[in-house]
């Protein structure tokens, strides 16, 4: 199975800050749509497309949302105030480019700063080159999120671009969906608010109540220079968690996923995650508990404008969650 570069492309490029997901489920929608029996948004906001079955009800989560700002405050002379949407690294933003939903982009500066200590969120503002407060409001307003620009580039088998946290997993769900068999139910659910605490996925799996839940998710990796030690490198396959800030994987459902790997040749990593978590975690919790397992894809510089991943484990990810569900 090749992968879709184009398509991964449109995904990672969207505007889609927690809490603004709608140009993000118009994309997955087209490519969906004639694959499932049904696509439904529910009161949370998470898109639903279900592929009906007999069998058990399995649920998929890829998170739809990626970090960002939202205008907090404009100045007299046309400067934006701002605070953080999910886990964003304020040291690295000066110089950035933010761009908001209806095409406005600004650059992040810094105050004069008389020490480097002095250093925080509250120092920072967005210049989107108005002149003053009033020409500001015509283009942005209090309350609007903005997404981190970051270009999408493919290098070999490397690609790398802002979002592919998660928009990688909706594409390795999407491609899932799209080429499973199976005789259970299956809900693919494209969940909102992830960056900022689980959100969506926690109301739509006390909705759905499934037997088994899987979700999709990017890892970090343990392969740049001097990086904390993690056994975990791009192009060694998909990852199979073990345990993160928010789960730890039940013996039995990573020891099922470890053996579907094996038996159909899918290279895969046993990842350990010291930091973070994903749906999942919210998932595992929900009513009396539900059997949850976690596929990750390695992921260099998780949370900036240049997440990087590759191909080959897209596809291995991709491969490894139709042979579970088919399992």
């Amino acid at each position: 199975m090749s992968v879709n570069v184009e398509l991964i492309k449109k995904l990672t490029q969207a505007f889609g800050p927690s809490g603004s997901e709608e140009k993000v489920f118009e994309i997955i929608r087209e490519e969906v749509k004639g694959f499932c029996d049904e696509i439904t948004h529910d009161a949370m906001g998470n898109m639903i497309c279900v592929k009906k079955g007999k069998g058990k009800k399995i649920m998929v989560a890829a998170h739809a949302d990626e970090i960002g700002i939202m205008v907090t405050h404009i100045e007299e002379e046309g400067f934006l105030r701002f605070t953080t949407i999910g886990g964003v690294y304020v040291e690295h933003l000066v110089g950035r480019r933010v761009k908001f939903k209806n095409g406005t982009v600004g650059v992040i500066g810094v105050e004069h700063l008389e020490d480097k200590k002095d250093f925080k969120l509250e120092k920072l503002y967005i210049d989107i080159g108005a002149k003053d407060k009033k020409e500001a409001e015509e283009l942005v307003k209090i309350g609007e999120s903005g997404s981190f620009v970051g270009e999408f580039v493919e290098a070999g088998d490397r690609l790398v671009s802002k979002a592919f946290d998660d928009r990688i997993g909706c594409y390795v769900a999407i491609e899932a969906l799209k080429n499973v068999k199976t005789e259970n139910e299956l809900y693919f659910v494209f969940t909102v608010q992830e960056e900022v605490g689980l959100r969506g996925a926690t109301t739509a799996a006390y909705s759905i109540n499934p037997d088994f839940a899987i979700a999709v998710d990017v890892t970090a990796t343990g392969d740049i220079p001097k990086a904390k030690k993690m056994a975990m490198a791009l192009g060694k396959g998909a990852a199979i968690k073990v345990m993160d800030r928010s789960i730890i994987v039940s013996p039995f459902v990573r020891d099922m996923m470890i053996e579907v790997a094996k038996e159909n040749n899918i290279p895969y990593q046993l990842e350990i995650l010291e930091f973070g978590g994903t749906d999942a975690g919210a998932i595992h919790l929900s009513r009396g508990g539900v059997p949850s397992g976690v596929i990750s894809i390695p992921t260099r510089y998780v949370h900036s404008v240049s997440e990087m991943v590759d191909k080959k484990d897209v596809e291995a990810s991709i491969n490894l969650l139709i042979k579970i569900l088919e399992k």
